[in-house]
């Protein structure tokens, strides 16, 4: 059976800088996950149309590419341009459950924490 898809948003978390986090920062991804939350690569790599990101910051999307299983645990958020694509860090193991915590790897490194905010099946 498919994992059906879901539109997941995380915002960010509290890191210097944003000591309350940001809910105006961070991304949506429309991805399939299993029943118990975690994102499903053997579904992602058998849909018709790959699975979708949009990063945001201050409500306005920045950039808009897709999210891709690569290797045995790693997910890339592949944006337009060769320097931009990030890593999920460990989405390949980490629940998607409301209230959870995820981090994602920037291009030049740095690792940014996000709360799971929103979750609905599509």
């Amino acid at each position: 059976m498919t994992s059906p898809l879901h539109h997941i948003r995380l915002e960010l978390a509290r890191e210097p800088g944003a000591p309350d986090g940001d809910p105006h920062s961070g991304y949506d991804l429309v991805a399939p996950l299993d029943a118990s939350g975690q994102l499903d690569a053997e579904a992602a790599r058998a849909l018709d149309k790959p699975c979708r990101v949009r990063r945001f910051d201050q409500d306005e999307t920045v950039a808009v590419g897709e999210l891709r299983p690569a290797g045995r645990q790693g997910w890339i958020l592949d944006f337009p341009g060769d320097a931009n694509d990030e890593t999920g860090f460990r989405f390949g193991e980490e629940r998607f459950n409301l209230g959870e915590y995820v981090s994602v790897q920037a291009p030049d490194g740095a690792m940014h924490t996000f709360r799971v905010t929103q979750l609905r099946a599509l």
